[in-house]
């Protein structure tokens, strides 16, 4: 079964907990702390394999969540970072944040490496926290929660030349007689259910042919197959319009083929300035006037490349496969890279981060600031000696007069990302 799309969820690795431990050794009394770091949490890495086609891993399997770090040891020693998860996908998948829609990564080379969600740090061990005043200190912080993310992963063909027209307009005989390609091929609509792609070789030269199926009128707005397949076509250089002139099923040829085109337009309205073949395909079984009368009708548009055939009987392929040589040879590669959004904030000095702001959730106060979550994430508030280190750094940082001044009354409650407590004056 051929698989262009998916929805999954991945998560990278939590830091491991640092350690809380105390130098031991014969004749050395009062060692002192030497609880080392936890390690860092694994990424979640998305890499291009040119030898898969399709997303068939992620039929059956959708969660994927990377090794957490390991925890700190004694002795000053760092735990182990986890692995990094690896996930390979096809080159051409496109990989998109399934609450916001941003383009996170475009795979269009083979080997290519993007890391989607990156590990939590290490918690810091006891070692750390030891000063003049708190030589003993009982406690260390835990890890930091790896990125976690809702995905959307599509397939996108990379072909030079896309195939494209309504069912049964012989589109997998043209594949398979101008290239090597063996598509499933029967006299009625619908026979492909999936991309088929097919390599034409003239000597030194080459490229590579997609037949997408399903196109009908309303395709982009899910109508037939197209709704699943109309992606295929984006990344092609020329379009290959192939159209039945023999109307042998009742069906109006130039109808056709305008019905065609608007959903090319409709789906995406670069498509309709892409370069174009059209072919008027079954000629043996048509009319010279039908013929004739659709040929005019086509150059009218403005379309040049006219070719009258029969894939059948291979009757006008070797002319028609040159032309399409000579136009892929001199057609500029198309862009392939969807538009990845990135971070466009130029920063020209050095500002001090802000720590923490103070809103209002109803009657809660709410802390927030990258600060502030650390803080609260890297605290273990089962140890006394951790939730008393979480209450003086934010005595010593301000938020307490902060909320002072925001109106905080006793009884009041205080949130930090999921955690509530009570303010007592």
């Amino acid at each position: 079964m051929f698989i262009d799309h998916a929805k999954i969820y991945v998560k990278a690795g939590d830091g491991g907990p640092g350690m809380c431990s105390f130098h031991t050794e014969k004749y050395i009394t009062n060692g002192g702390p030497d609880g080392g770091d936890g390690g860092k949490g694994g990424d979640v890495v998305f890499v291009a394999a040119g030898k898969l086609t399709t997303l068939q891993s992620f039929r059956f399997k959708h969660k994927f969540v990377a090794p957490d770090g390991a925890k700190g040891m004694n002795r000053k020693m760092y735990g182990r970072g986890g692995e990094d998860l690896k996930i390979a996908v096809p080159v051409g998948t496109v990989i998109k944040d399934a609450d916001t829609g941003k383009i996170l990564a475009d795979f269009t080379e083979d080997g290519q490496e993007e890391v989607i969600c990156v590990g939590g740090k290490g918690g810091l061990g006891n070692m750390h926290f030891a000063n003049s005043v708190r030589q003993a200190p009982q406690f260390a912080h835990l890890g930091m929660p790896g990125e976690e993310k809702n995905l959307l992963v599509e397939l996108k063909l990379i072909a030079d030349v896309g195939l494209v027209g309504y069912p049964n307009a012989g589109k997998s005989t043209l594949l398979s007689v101008m290239t090597r390609a063996k598509p499933r091929i029967a006299d009625y609509p619908f026979t492909t259910l999936e991309p088929v792609l097919g390599v034409v070789q003239d000597f030194d030269q080459s490229f590579v042919i997609a037949d997408i199926p399903g196109l009908i009128e309303d395709a982009h707005e899910g109508a037939g197959l197209g709704h699943d397949f109309l992606r295929h076509i984006e990344r092609t250089r020329l379009l290959i319009h192939v159209v039945d002139v023999s109307a042998h099923d009742g069906r109006d040829p130039i109808d056709d083929f305008n019905s065609i085109n608007k959903e090319l337009r409709e789906f995406n309205e670069e498509l309709a300035s892409r370069p174009q073949v059209v072919v008027a395909n079954k000629c043996d079984d048509a009319l010279d006037e039908e013929i004739e009368m659709f040929e005019e009708e086509v150059r009218k548009q403005g379309y040049e490349d006219f070719f009258v055939i029969s894939a059948a009987t291979r009757q006008g392929v070797k002319e028609l496969t040159d032309k399409v040589t000579e136009l892929v040879s001199k057609l500029p590669p198309p862009v392939i890279h969807d538009q990845i959004e990135k971070d466009s904030k130029k920063v020209y000095k050095f500002e001090k981060e802000q720590k923490f702001t103070i809103g209002r959730d109803g009657d809660m106060f709410v802390i927030e600031g990258s600060w502030a979550s650390r803080l609260r994430a890297t605290t273990d508030f089962d140890v006394y000696d951790s939730a008393q280190y979480f209450q003086r750094a934010l005595v010593k940082e301000g938020v307490y007069d902060a909320l002072k001044e925001a109106g905080i009354q006793d009884g009041d409650e205080v949130r930090i990302d999921d955690f509530v407590f009570e303010w007592v004056d």
